[in-house]
């Protein structure tokens, strides 16, 4: 401040130096000039101090609320980065229950399967049996009918034979 009044009353005095008149009043000047910078000082240095301080205090109130902000993010990743870690083990472990799932369900339908195919076999067998039943029936029955209305009365059982083992054959 002192530093300030001192150049102030320096460039002052070379400022308002007459060009050889007689008298200065450069006393007067000075005086004037320290009571109107003390006036003004006295007067602005409590409010702007106030307002610097303010000023300061809410840029450091903004800085904690970012650093604030900062640190919840960060809290706010890590717990993602932790969810994800949770949730790629969970799918390794859906994967692999899966797989297994997987593989009992189809060792399942496969022993179905041959079951099925083992019952088709017995049911075709017996099918088949019972076709050949049928149709050796009809072959007889036929034969047997075109023996007794060809021959009539005269019809023995060695006959009868010999025509059924040729058809039969």
């Amino acid at each position: 401040m002192i530093k300030i009044l001192l150049l102030s009353l320096m460039v002052s005095t070379y400022a308002l130096a007459s060009g050889g008149e007689g008298g200065t009043d450069i006393v007067q000047r000075t005086v004037n000039f320290a009571l109107f910078a003390g006036l003004i000082w006295y007067l602005i240095a409590e409010p702007a101090k106030a307002y610097f301080k303010g000023r300061s205090q809410g840029i450091a109130d903004e800085l904690q609320k970012v650093k604030d902000r900062l640190k919840e993010s960060d809290n706010l990743k890590k717990e993602a980065l932790a969810k994800v870690k949770e949730a790629e083990k969970f799918a390794v472990d859906l994967q692999e229950s899966s797989k297994k799932e997987n593989k009992i369900l189809n060792d399942s339908i496969m022993a179905q399967c041959e079951k099925d195919l083992i019952n088709l076999a017995k049911t075709q067998k017996t099918h088949m049996e019972f076709e050949q039943r049928k149709m050796v029936r009809e072959v007889v029955e036929n034969t047997i009918t075109k023996l007794i209305s060809d021959s009539g009365n005269d019809f023995d059982k060695e006959a009868m034979a010999n025509v059924i083992l040729k058809k039969v054959a």
